[in-house]
């Protein structure tokens, strides 16, 4: 009787961890007439994209940790149009900033810094069709949280919902879309190594997200037979 008893709360408790609810608080960027400029460019320069509006079509969702330990900082590191003095290293493809469209704090708010259709620069080769989340910390002193990793389930399914999204990739991962249709970077040599947001926490949102189907990701073995 107990056993049966035990059984029945935990599956209403898990029933209930699913159905949580999730809040987006809408917290823009600056996006002025420069920004739309360099983005425009970008578009055009890196993947041969001329449009009237720096617009994507959302094929993708990539995860990452800013490293950055908190959210005011990290919206400061995004906020202005241009890049800062400390990224010389991608500064010489386009003065345009990084960002993307959500930032997650470490207590799991979902903060929306960019309209969904709005491209960011995020990802290399794939920032016209992929969605950016960002989460605040991913430092060893700072591992990403489970509340950030609630979140990023959340607005996975939400963004599932509202576009044909076909993949969910770490940030590590994108090089192994090298070769596939959506990859438009002409620059073979520029690339720079990722790590975030871990495997660990992709392993978890994976295993959280099956049941949406998403594509697999491409192999190495598949790019080098392309």
């Amino acid at each position: 009787m107990k056993s049966t008893y035990f059984l029945g709360a935990f599956v209403l408790l898990t029933l209930w961890s699913c159905s949580v609810s999730r809040e987006i608080v809408d917290k823009p960027i600056i996006f002025d007439a420069q920004r739309k400029a360099l983005t425009l460019n970008y578009l055009a320069d890196r993947y041969g994209l001329e449009q009237e509006e720096p617009t994507i079509n959302p094929k993708m969702i990539v995860l990452h940790w800013t490293v950055i330990p908190t959210f005011e900082k990290s919206f400061e590191a995004f906020n202005k149009a241009t890049l800062p003095d400390w990224r010389p290293d991608i500064t010489s493809v386009s003065g345009l900033n990084v960002s993307s469209q959500f930032m997650v704090d470490r207590d799991g708010t979902i903060y929306r810094l960019m309209p969904e259709t709005t491209m960011a620069r995020h990802v290399i080769g794939l920032n016209h069709c992929a969605i950016g989340v960002e989460n605040i910390g991913g430092t060893e002193d700072l591992p990403l949280t489970k509340d950030q990793l609630k979140s990023n389930v959340w607005l996975i399914r939400y963004l599932k919902e509202k576009y044909d999204i076909d993949y969910v990739i770490g940030h590590y991962e994108y090089t192994l879309f090298e070769g596939h249709p959506l990859w438009l970077e002409i620059d073979d040599g520029y690339r720079t190594v990722k790590t975030d947001p871990g495997k660990e926490f992709m392993e978890k949102v994976r295993k959280a997200t099956q049941d949406l189907n998403f594509k697999p990701i491409p192999t190495k073995n598949e790019k080098q037979t392309d």
